[in-house]
């Protein structure tokens, strides 16, 4: 008796599932939305542009200054990508690049090759509003992967977790 059951259960299962229909039913259609023309050629005058309605004695617009983005100062073998005058002043003479200019070794890149598909720079320069704070102080999040930590010289500098 169990087993007719269990047949019996097992086959309406089969049935209802392969009864759903997989596609859309020809009602769900979306159907074509019909355009009055009237209304669109009611409004055919176009305002000009606003930026010719500018006197020409204005200055140009500045771009935003570099360091409102991060910036990578040291990449992943050692080498200076950022130079102390991209850097604010206030910071550039903290740095001291020859204790900071190093690269990861070769077992050090096939850890983090093997681990997370990519190597990291070793350090970034990030503005203070980019940047969150905890206990523990003052880090940031790289590419949703790697953290860095804020260091007495102002730059940010990997955690030593992904690479030791």
């Amino acid at each position: 008796m169990k087993i007719v059951f269990g047949l019996l259960l097992a086959g309406s299962l089969c049935v209802a599932s392969c009864s759903k229909k997989s596609r859309p039913s020809a009602s769900a259609r979306p159907t074509a939305k019909t355009v009055d023309t009237r209304a669109a050629t009611r409004n055919t005058t176009v305002d000009p542009p606003a930026a010719n309605n500018l006197p020409p004695d204005l200055p140009a617009a500045s771009p935003a200054p570099m360091a409102m983005a991060p910036m990578i100062v040291i990449d992943e073998q050692g080498a200076i990508i950022t130079s102390r005058d991209k850097l604010p002043a206030d910071m550039s003479g903290k740095v001291d690049y020859p204790r900071i200019a190093r690269g990861y070794t070769q077992a050090q890149r096939q850890n983090l090759i093997y681990r997370f598909k990519m190597v990291p720079p070793r350090v970034l320069f990030v503005p203070d509003h980019l940047a969150s704070k905890s206990a523990k102080g003052t880090y940031i999040i790289f590419k949703k992967k790697f953290w860095y930590w804020k260091k007495p010289d102002g730059l940010f500098h990997v955690d030593e977790t992904y690479y030791q």
